[in-house]
């Protein structure tokens, strides 16, 4: 088999990919209760993605990628405060805005160990959050941008408490997004992504325009963190400096360790986990949920993903029943 029938094979859509994302949608409708967390897990899962591209495809670590997810939040919030609440123009603008951050943040991962594009991907981040914490007449400052109205979506579907519109606009988003990333890493530009990150010197080696290619991937990870950002200031109607801060860094990582690296589906995977552990552990340990949060990861390194959700091959079985 070639190598594009290979990629054409693996980009195939499996037998249960389409009633997993219609189970998402039936969500809001079939629960109303739970369309609020709906709404989280859709975020967080295209946050999720966004960090994947460059992490699990491209070999690119980064702890700074709240920079991108707070760039989209407030352009997204200035733009429908200040010039139009048309929710879907807004969704653009904080997107193209994480992007033009993105290129330019890109030239400062391009080169150097991955140590040091930690420091630096985290320096950019942070940077960003002073910016929004001086800026105060324009941004709030600490106390965050308030008043955030959003029209309706699409000139008819309104904003309701419950979260239900909130829930199927994110969802859509992130299906659109997904859609948009299946079909970058099953192509040859994604080829050449997992070809750097597999062995950065022999992907020079063989022709590929390494640095070009970090830049792209590094850029469009940036559109799609900027685009969850969007969102969460959109349904919310509230944008603050908790956008920009270190844990939503830590939180998408730990979220990849979850659902697994260089896997679209290990975002939403990890998301749903997570989500849905936060709200319940957080309920019965308000304090202590992240006690319960660390021992699962724990566990889930010292055990390893695949023995711990099949405990079969804990005896040594090869494949599932």
């Amino acid at each position: 088999m070639d190598t594009r029938a290979s990629i054409l094979n693996l980009s195939r859509w499996k037998p249960w990919e389409p009633v997993l994302w219609l189970a998402a949608f039936a969500v809001p409708w079939l629960l109303p209760g739970h369309a609020l967390i709906a709404n989280e897990i859709a975020i967080v899962a295209l946050f999720a993605i966004s960090l994947d591209l460059v992490l699990g495809y491209t070999g690119i670590v980064s702890l700074g990628h709240a920079a991108f997810f707070g760039m989209g939040a407030y352009a997204a919030a200035l733009f429908a405060k200040h010039v139009m609440p048309d929710p879907l123009v807004g969704l653009a603008v904080g997107t193209a805005a994480a992007t033009l951050v993105g290129a330019i943040a890109s030239l400062t991962v391009m080169r150097g160990t991955d140590l040091t594009r930690l420091m630096v991907t985290l320096g950019v981040g942070l940077i960003l959050m002073e910016l929004a914490n001086k800026l105060d007449w324009l941004t709030g400052g600490a106390d965050g941008l308030q008043g955030v109205m959003m029209g309706p979506l699409l000139g008819r579907f309104e904003f309701d408490l419950y979260g239900q519109t909130a829930a199927w606009y994110s969802l859509a988003v992130l299906f659109l997004c997904f859609l948009l990333a299946r079909r970058l890493v099953f192509s040859p530009l994604g080829a050449t992504f997992k070809a750097i990150r597999d062995n950065r010197q022999r992907a020079g080696a063989i022709g590929i325009p390494v640095t070009s290619r970090i830049a792209v991937a590094y850029t469009i990870a940036a559109a799609l963190a900027g685009a969850a950002g969007a969102l969460l200031a959109q349904t919310t109607g509230f944008a603050s400096l908790d956008v920009f801060e270190f844990h939503r860094s830590a939180d998408v990582m730990l979220i990849l360790i979850i659902g697994g690296t260089g896997w679209l589906y290990g975002g939403v995977a990890g998301a749903i986990v997570f989500k849905l552990m936060h709200d319940l552990l957080s309920s019965i340990t308000p304090q202590y949920w992240t006690f319960w949060l660390g021992l699962f990861l724990v566990v889930l390194v010292l055990v390893g993903r695949e023995r711990l959700l099949k405990p079969w091959t804990w005896f040594g079985k090869r494949s599932a029943p």
